[in-house]
């Protein structure tokens, strides 16, 4: 059990005597109380402890047969008046407690026998004897002190009475008082002749007595009244003195003329003013050491550096903690007296590294023999890097190729520049309008994770610093209600755009990093890069453009270089007065001067169903020869391919697939890389295939390849002409009659609706509108032709020549080309169209230098259901010869007059149709048409009889 505390509490008990009641009252005391039992066996030994102030209280016995304890009070009061003592004894009487209490006894306790019941009586007299003499000591130490403060001479002393007259005066005061002591004794305090030249003063005085008065301890400085200027300063300070029973007793008043420490204070605070504005608005901090490295002196703006307190600096001893050890050479010091711009590095209260530059100087003020002006270059020594940071990485992407590469640099550099860890580079897509993350530093992947593609037009403070063009620093970009991710453990970030590239993404974990020189950093490290893609993209620009302006020069070279084939081709074409001088001509000209290495014409054998060879030029070596050149759609030489399938061949690379296809092996062996086909095809007809050879791969590009085509249509359009030249000098056609079962003929299906026969009569005109025809109707009336007509789309207008109730003749427009124009193209003459509800039969004049299978080829594919019914030879020499010539004298206007008339009746007799109904059907004057009637009558006659000559008709009987 611990005992309450209590006054025995931490004291220290003396037990004297032998008697046996006292080990059973030690132990008591121990139980019960925190105090600590000492027994004393002897008297003698008693005062020894006594003289060695080593108790606070004595138990002692008093025995007849033992000294008396009466004796040992005398003699401890004879070495203390103040140490408590309480005699015991169980054979006392009333002289026995007379001799004590005449000793000096604190208390008398006379103990029955056994005495154990008595020691509750007993503690509590120890400890009121105890308390008694605590409280007495404390009387006489505050008496003592009290007189020590009175009569203390640097001070005035008034004691006052409770209502605040003065009562009594030390020697101080007294010396101050003009007149005698009794002048002032019984005047209140704040009437005396120092207050009362001024209100206020003596208010103020008043105000500090009232307040000791009501128990509070008052304080004023105030003016005391003096002939001198400037007035002297004293001190005041009441005391409220109380008596044991808590009331007020007196005020006792000290005043201490502080004028002298005022003014020193007054001087001091304007010095220690300066001085603190001074060292607080310096950059610098001053320290000022012993030779052992202890501080006797350190600036007030110590944390600006370093982070601690001048106290928290002082405890850091010596400096050597701080600044670092040999700072620097003592000898080389003594011998310079100062060493300046010595760099070091300090660690701050935070653990945040500085570069500072340290003057060292030795002095001699107060105990500091060693001065330290401290600079911090941290910043400018950051800076510095920086800035070489940055002249690296201007140089490094002043190489780099690549917007990637130069995303790259910024993100490696950006943390010895900017001096946080955590960066990004987003870069734009213009064709995705997306943002997208190109490089990280593995921080920003730590902090924040992987970056998303961030779209131009979404909400984020990625795309708004790009869209607007505006920085946006974040000391907490969290404060922000742009942040599109709130997990991130990214606090301070700058968001920089790059132009119109991208954006450049800086930050760190802690909040507040960006200062204006971080600010400045990054922004400067931003422009580098924007440069840098700037550069990249020109350069890339003039390399597109000159990769462009090589490879239109080169198309142009090439081009010219056709155009020059195409010239000398064209030329050749012109001349040319046969199909074969037409194929030689062009297979030399593309071989001509290297232009290509060998090329060749060739024709469609049907029977045995191979292209056959018919005019080739260049290095053929053997090739044609070698080759059996098949029909097909693959596999096959490029020739037999395009035969197939009508379609251009083109072969960049004949050893790709040399396994595959063995036509390559010899081509390849004769050093052909790369081949181009092209079908001789005009109106849907071909003539034949031409291929050409090159000893380069990839000869054959879009515009070369482009060209050939077009030769081959160009030499099939030559050919054509040249098919019909000769079909208009010819003296021998070849009538073929066909049968023709196609509902979907324009004239079938007209003469269907109208259910009528309709014949073809002639006198094809095309125009841009379409192609007009004359047509004989038998078996209905002009009309219903053309009510049925206007039902076809592919009947614009029907205009009758002329009618009569069973039939007419009508002028046609067709939209689409008329099957005559088709053949007449290729050398062919539609004599003759029947078409009937029954079917249409088909009669035409093919000369004999045109293939007739090309005319059937060419019907074939222009209707369905062609049936061949007859084929027969004619000599149309005179005749044709005589058409020939008339044709080369009449316009094609005066030849649609002459056959609108013609077929209109005006030359029967009588006549079908007047000059005026002829003229109304053409939209033009009578007078107009007569002209015309008669000019081409004149051109008729000219020809029969000027040109051909009268003998050339025999002679005729009356």
């Amino acid at each position: 059990m611990v005992p309450p505390a209590g006054p025995l509490d931490a004291t220290h008990i003396a037990l004297v005597g032998a008697a046996r009641w006292m080990d059973a009252f030690g132990e008591r005391l121990e139980t019960e109380t925190a105090a600590a039992v000492r027994r004393v066996p002897t008297a003698a030994t008693a005062l020894d402890v006594v003289r060695e102030d080593a108790v606070d209280c004595v138990v002692c016995e008093h025995t007849p047969e033992a000294a008396s304890g009466v004796d040992l009070v005398a003699s401890i009061r004879e070495e203390t008046a103040t140490l408590p003592v309480v005699m015991c004894t169980a054979d006392g009487d009333e002289a026995t407690a007379s001799a004590a209490i005449g000793a000096g006894v604190s208390d008398y306790v006379a103990l029955d026998e056994p005495p154990d019941d008595q020691f509750d009586d007993l503690l509590a007299r120890v400890d009121r004897a105890v308390r008694n003499a605590k409280r007495a000591t404390t009387r006489r130490d505050r008496a003592r002190q009290f007189d020590a403060i009175f009569h203390d001479a640097r001070a005035a002393t008034w004691v006052l009475d409770a209502d605040g007259t003065v009562v009594r005066v030390n020697e101080t005061a007294r010396d101050q008082v003009s007149g005698t002591v009794e002048d002032v004794v019984g005047e209140p305090f704040w009437a005396l002749p120092w207050w009362a030249h001024d209100d206020a003063v003596r208010a103020d005085v008043q105000r500090v007595v009232e307040t000791a008065r009501r128990g509070r301890f008052g304080h004023a400085v105030v003016p005391r009244s003096s002939f001198e200027e400037p007035a002297d300063v004293v001190e005041l300070s009441a005391r409220p003195v109380h008596d044991g029973f808590g009331d007020l007793v007196s005020v006792v008043v000290e005043g201490v003329d502080i004028t002298e420490r005022v003014t020193l204070e007054r001087d001091l605070r304007r010095s220690e003013e300066l001085h603190r504005v001074t060292l607080n608005n310096m950059t610098d901090t001053i320290l000022m050491t012993d030779e052992s490295g202890e501080y006797t002196y350190v600036c007030p703006n110590v944390h600006f550096i370093f982070g601690y307190t001048a106290e928290e600096i002082r405890r850091r001893r010596p400096v050597d903690d701080l600044l670092g050890e040999d700072l620097f050479d003592r000898d080389e010091l003594a011998a310079k007296g100062v060493l300046k711009n010595i760099e070091c590095t300090a660690t701050d209260k935070a653990g945040r590294e500085h570069t500072l530059l340290v003057n060292v100087r030795e002095v001699s003020i107060q105990d500091g023999t060693l001065l330290y002006s401290c600079r911090d270059i941290t910043k400018r020594k950051q800076r510095e890097e920086a800035l070489a940071t940055l002249h690296r990485t201007a140089r490094d992407v002043l190489y780099a190729e690549t917007p990637y590469g130069i995303a790259q640099h910024i993100v490696d550099d950006a943390a010895g520049v900017v001096h946080l860890d955590a960066s990004a580079v987003y870069l734009f897509d213009a064709d995705e309008n997306e943002l997208r993350p190109v490089a990280q530093s593995a921080a920003m992947r730590a902090l924040h994770g992987p970056l998303p593609t961030v779209r131009a037009d979404d909400p984020g403070l990625v795309s708004d610093s790009f869209l607007n063009d505006e920085p946006l620093f974040f000391d907490d970009v969290h404060d922000s209600e742009r942040l599109d991710n709130r997990a991130t453990d990214l606090r301070s970030v700058a968001y920089i755009p790059l132009g119109d590239h991208g954006v450049f993404v800086v930050g760190s974990a802690a909040v507040g990093r960006f200062d204006p020189v971080s600010r400045e950093l990054a922004d400067l490290l931003a422009a580098t890069g924007e440069a840098a893609l700037d550069r990249v993209r020109r350069e890339g620009r003039l390399r597109r453009q000159e990769r462009q302006l090589q490879r239109r020069n080169a198309e142009l070279t090439a081009l010219n270089r056709i155009n020059e084939i195409i010239r000398e081709i064209d030329q050749a074409l012109v001349a040319a007065e046969t199909r074969a001088e037409i194929d030689h001509a062009v297979c030399e000209r593309l071989t001509d001067d290297d232009r290509f290495s060998f090329a060749w014409i060739g024709v469609l054998d049907t029977a045995n169903d191979v292209v056959e060879p018919r005019s080739w030029a260049g290095e053929e070596r053997g090739y044609l020869d070698a080759r059996s050149f098949t029909v097909a759609a693959s596999a096959v030489e490029p020739a037999g391919r395009t035969a197939a399938t009508h379609a251009v061949t083109t072969v960049d690379n004949v050893a790709e697939r040399l396994r595959q296809e063995p036509w390559r092996t010899d081509a390849l062996s004769r050093d052909f890389l790369s081949i181009v086909s092209v079908p001789l095809a005009y109106d849907e007809f071909t003539y034949g295939v031409l291929t050409v050879y090159a000893d380069t791969q990839g000869a054959f590009d879009d515009t070369t390849r482009d060209v050939v085509v077009e030769l081959g249509e160009t030499i099939a359009s030559a050919t054509s002409a040249i098919e019909r030249k000769n079909a208009l000098l010819t003296t021998s056609v070849t009538r073929v009659e066909f049968g023709v079962d196609d509902p979907s003929f324009v004239l079938t299906r007209l003469a269907r609706d109208a259910e009528c026969r309709l014949t073809y009569r002639g006198g094809v005109q095309q125009t841009e509108r379409g192609s007009d025809v004359f047509v004989t109707v038998d078996g209905a009336p002009v009309e219903a032709v053309r009510e049925a007509a206007s039902a076809l789309v592919a009947i614009e207008r029907v205009q009758p020549i002329s009618s009569d109730a069973s039939g007419g003749v009508v002028r046609l427009r067709i939209a689409q080309p008329f099957l005559a124009l088709e053949l007449a193209d290729h050398g062919a003459v539609l004599q003759r169209v029947v078409a009937e509800d029954t079917g249409t039969t088909l009669r035409i004049d093919v000369p004999e230098s045109v293939d007739v299978r090309h005319i059937t080829q060419l019907v074939s594919n222009s209707v369905d259901g062609v049936e061949l019914r007859s084929k027969r030879t004619l000599d149309r020499s005179s005749t044709r010869d005589l058409y020939s010539r008339f044709l080369e004298q009449v316009t094609d206007r005066q030849l649609e007059v002459l056959q609108t008339a013609y077929y209109s009746g005006f030359f029967e007799s009588p006549r079908d149709s007047t000059g005026e109904d002829v003229a109304a059907a053409l939209d033009i004057s009578p007078a107009a048409f007569y002209r015309h009637a008669r000019t081409v009558q004149r051109k008729l006659f000219s020809t029969l009889f000027d040109e051909v000559g009268v003998a050339a008709f025999p002679a005729t009987g009356n």
